[in-house]
């Protein structure tokens, strides 16, 4: 761990000499991927200086324990060491962690889906409803959401909902929420006061970047029809929404939500981008980890993930068996606690499989 410690160390030392680097400084984009390599590297790089600053405390107290001392020096001396021993031990602790594999995508932004799927209207208000969810945890981490493209029933749920989360970290925090949410209520559609069971589906894709997948003109079919709102009913008369077919994979995107059909095919080819790059992404992981299955998911949208149950103000995260009883702070937005759940979760996988 030492050695890898300290190799890292010598990167980001060297890093901060190239950045001062005038051909470095007038290189964009040198400078900006050294920026990056070195702003990744650098909670591992304090750690490991305070680590070895913590080590040399240490031994010195140690070496003091040794001489004659009084009775109330030696006692302080133990208390330091004890300390000091705690904080290694927390270090180290720390360390293991941030010397983990990490996801190249955790940084990226991300475009979330969002669909009714099993219970009609009640499954399009509970879309809609998560929708509003991310949106404010969104809010509550700095990052901005930009609506792609929405599909409305007649009672304001979402048949299906896109939307572009900007933000650094973005894909490390809401990568765990894809798959199938349930949801256990008294729809608004019930008369009876019966307690239904629906379900939506999540899926998060990291956004691609035209660096990521590059799209050719003669691969791509584009469609232009009129926008249309809730029941399909056609609310203009110019054909501003786009439908890009990409030909090669089947692979289709759909986005009326912008104003002109300029902006929508832009948005469709940015849409058409990130899911082409997800299903390589998911090719390529499927490859690499064989049999192996996550304890926190493989991101499948049929896999049922979480329960939202209402009248019991519950919600249930099924992978690590987290349970809060705090339903209605949770669709608010208020959902950093579940996240940080299925990291630690994570994180300890790979600590216990030696990543």
């Amino acid at each position: 761990m030492l050695d890898r410690l300290q190799s890292l160390a010598d990167r980001y030392e060297k890093l901060s000499e190239l950045l001062c680097d005038p051909d470095v400084a007038s290189d964009s984009k040198k400078l900006r991927d050294y920026s990056k390599e070195q702003s990744d590297l650098q909670p591992a790089y304090e750690a490991f200086v305070e680590y070895k600053n913590v080590i040399e405390e240490l031994e010195a107290a140690k070496t003091m324990q040794n001489e004659k001392l009084d009775d109330e020096m030696r006692e302080m001396v133990k208390m330091e060491i004890d300390e000091l021993s705690s904080r290694q031990q927390s270090l180290e602790e720390t360390i293991r962690v941030l010397l983990l594999p990490k996801d190249p995508n955790d940084d990226k932004n991300v475009i979330v889906e969002i669909r009714g799927a099993a219970g009609g209207d009640e499954a399009a208000l509970f879309a809609a409803d998560l929708y509003r969810m991310y949106t404010r945890y969104a809010d509550s981490q700095g990052w901005k959401v930009e609506l792609m493209d929405v599909n409305s029933n007649d009672l304001g749920g979402f048949k299906e909902v896109i939307f572009l989360i900007n933000g650094r970290g973005a894909y490390s925090k809401m990568k765990f929420e894809s798959g199938a949410h349930r949801v256990q209520r008294i729809p608004a559609t019930e008369s009876g006061g019966r307690i239904h069971t629906s379900t939506s589906t999540v899926a998060v894709m990291p956004e691609a970047e035209e660096v990521d997948i590059e799209i050719h003109d003669k691969d791509i079919r584009v469609d232009t029809f009129c926008s249309s709102g809730a029941g399909g009913q056609s609310v203009n008369t110019t054909k501003s929404a786009v439908r890009v077919t990409h030909v090669p994979t089947g692979i289709v995107a759909t986005c009326q939500d912008g104003k002109s059909q300029n902006s929508n095919k832009e948005k469709a080819l940015q849409v058409l981008r990130t899911r082409i790059y997800d299903m390589m992404r998911q090719e390529e992981e499927a490859k690499y980890s064989g049999e192996r299955k996550s304890k926190v998911g493989t991101g499948d949208r049929s896999e049922r993930i979480r329960t939202y149950n209402f009248p019991q103000s519950r919600v249930t995260d099924h992978r690590i068996g987290l349970t809060l009883h705090k339903l209605d702070q949770v669709m608010n937005g208020e959902i950093e606690e579940i996240v940080s759940a299925l990291t630690l979760a994570e994180q300890a996988e790979m600590m216990d499989k030696g990543e």
